[in-house]
């Protein structure tokens, strides 16, 4: 019988979710995280999509550097809007966060998000060192 590798939480600064997750995990060297625009307290950041932008990848900046691989270790992101014309908006926040090579990226639109309030979100991968 084969056994799945051990899931590994990473340790962040982030809120504690009142959902059952983890904002991020390791196995297999992937870390797999989902993050959103939140701040501190756990409230969904206001000042619209750039606002919300900005929070959402100050997160996935802090997760990745809580796992030891920054935003270099950065594989691939999804992006979720909830507006087409929000794209240029995180198109350019994103830019300021990552640099060549470039992470593989899509970017997808929504109806709405868990959080009525969000415009965002963003499911991201990046390799991790084993052990």
């Amino acid at each position: 019988m084969t056994t799945a590798p051990p899931i590994k939480p990473v340790a962040t600064e982030l809120p504690r979710s009142k959902a059952p997750l983890e904002w991020a995990v390791s196995a297999n060297g992937i870390l797999f995280t989902a993050q959103i625009p939140i701040d501190a307290s756990g409230q969904v950041v206001d000042g619209g999509i750039e606002a919300q932008a900005r929070q959402t990848m100050a997160n996935l900046k802090h997760t990745l550097d809580c796992a030891g691989v920054g935003m270099a270790g950065l594989t691939q992101a999804l992006i979720y809007v909830t507006d087409r014309e929000h794209l240029a908006a995180v198109n350019q926040v994103y830019g300021e966060y990552v640099s060549e090579p470039y992470p593989n990226r899509a970017a997808i639109i929504v109806s709405g998000f868990a959080r009525a309030e969000m415009l965002v979100e963003i499911v991201a991968y990046a390799a991790v060192p084993d052990g």
